[in-house]
């Protein structure tokens, strides 16, 4: 048993068509006749830059080593994040260019602008032009791991898919993979997990959201009227800071909540910074005490986040055997790695009695958590899981392939103000190019690091 997520036909105010599939034309679109004979994946050309040469078009990686600040007094939805961040001058074609490299039609994009008490917002909509299949989460990952993508747009892509995934399988109890996505993953929705994926990674910016209103009320879906916030909204912004909003308006929408939900590193009301660039992003709905907008703020950061004054967003998982081999616990770190777990490991230690056992340890991302402890029980002879939760400061990490001439290698480059970059070329495939060409590993993995060079130095 699957979940469709939330058929909104007019209850998604920020985004009224991001649940459902078959997209009614707005009024504000209805001056765009040209819109019903588009090409598949076409998008309109707009320049939502009032004067290019105050505000260029930002350069690739331009937000390595920022901050990348969402300010969210309206909330946001999935259009709303990718319109505030090309209003911010990432270029319209990495959007567009990321969603042609998907086997997906019948439908076309349009970028376009919207006033909002007096503040002129990019705007970005999704028009369906025919019906889309349903997907279930499986079929959408393996659409996202065979489409041309750059690599770290598709991890991006598949970790608010996964997000998503989860909230959705929790909420409705059943297994990720069978998760079944109907309106939510809809072409519009997985337009915008892989649209807002190629946005951020082209910044590569350190992203913060502000604290997200939560509106009240209900809102009618597939299996009837839910409560706002709708569930998976709620499991999607676990770790993230929440306020009441006061009304009876769906102001964070799924999608939404699993894009910051999968990127944010925290939550702030202002992130000490210095401002330098700044984009709006509207939503389709009038609001009657605010502006529907999104504020997207590129800065540098003034200050390091501390572990001890963020919101948790990992849980350490750990338990104690004493009576398992060492092979054993090398099969337990493996599945533990599987279902979701950053890192695992096992420590030797010494129990009552003076018997030799093991601590079993796994750091998980919170809404893996749960996935993690119940394969720690499932795959050990422990009969109880310990947990605490805990902050993480990360560096920005972007995956890359080079070429060498023991072949293509993909590496990851970890970067962020915390001095110089790391780089470090994918073990196993530096493990099998040398098996291949008869020459050490250290070897591959000294060309591979000579290759990346210049992708730290960025």
């Amino acid at each position: 048993m699957g979940h469709e997520g939330h058929d909104h036909p007019s209850g998604d105010p920020n985004r009224e068509h991001e649940h459902n599939p078959e997209h009614e034309h707005h009024p504000e679109h209805e001056h765009h006749p040209e819109h019903e004979h588009h090409r598949e994946h076409e998008h309109d050309s707009f320049d939502s830059r009032h004067d290019p040469a105050i505000d260029p078009e930002l350069g690739r990686g331009s937000g390595r080593g920022k901050v990348l600040f969402l300010d969210a007094p309206s909330g946001l939805a999935g259009d709303m994040i990718i319109a505030a961040l090309v209003d911010l001058g990432v270029p319209a074609q990495t959007i567009s260019e990321a969603i042609a490299a998907l086997p997906m039609a019948g439908f076309h994009l349009h970028f376009g602008t919207r006033t909002r008490s007096g503040i002129v917002a990019t705007s970005f909509d999704v028009h369906v032009d025919r019906s889309q299949p349903p997907r279930t989460y499986a079929s959408i990952r393996a659409m996202l791991e065979n489409a041309p993508l750059d690599d770290d747009v598709r991890a991006r892509a598949m970790r608010t898919f996964h997000r998503l995934a989860v909230a959705e399988a929790k909420v409705h109890r059943s297994r990720v993979d069978e998760v079944h996505f109907h309106e939510v993953g809809a072409v519009d929705a997985v337009v915008d997990v892989v649209g807002s994926a190629a946005a951020l990674a082209y910044l590569a910016a350190d992203l913060f959201v502000s604290p997200l209103p939560m509106g009240r009320g209900f809102v009618q879906a597939a299996h009837g009227a839910l409560p706002l916030p709708a569930p998976a909204t709620v499991e999607c912004l676990g770790g993230l800071a929440t306020y009441d909003a006061g009304m009876d308006f769906e102001f964070v929408t799924p999608t939404g909540a699993a894009i910051v939900g999968a990127h944010a590193l925290g939550s702030s009301r202002w992130p000490p910074m210095a401002p330098e660039r700044t984009g709006w992003g509207a939503g389709t709905a009038d609001l009657a005490d605010r502006p529907n907008l999104l504020r997207a703020v590129l800065g540098t950061s003034l200050a390091i986040p501390r572990a001890a004054e963020t919101i948790a967003t990992h849980a350490v998982l750990e338990c104690n055997i004493d009576d398992a081999t060492g092979e054993l616990a090398g099969s337990w770190i493996e599945s533990l790695l599987g279902v979701g777990a950053v890192d695992a490991w096992a420590v030797p230690i010494t129990m009552k009695k003076g018997r030799p056992a093991w601590t079993i340890s796994a750091l998980a991302p919170i809404d893996c958590a749960d996935s993690v402890a119940h394969a720690m029980l499932r795959e050990t002879t422990s009969l109880g899981v310990r947990r605490y939760d805990v902050a993480r400061v990360e560096r920005p990490r972007t995956h890359h392939r080079v070429d060498t001439i023991y072949g293509p290698i993909p590496v990851k480059v970890s970067g962020g103000p915390f001095g110089p970059a790391l780089v470090k070329p994918e073990f196993e495939a530096c493990a099998h190019a040398a098996r291949t060409h008869g020459v050490p590993v250290r070897e591959v993995l000294r060309v591979a690091v000579l290759a990346a060079s210049s992708l730290a130095e960025r």
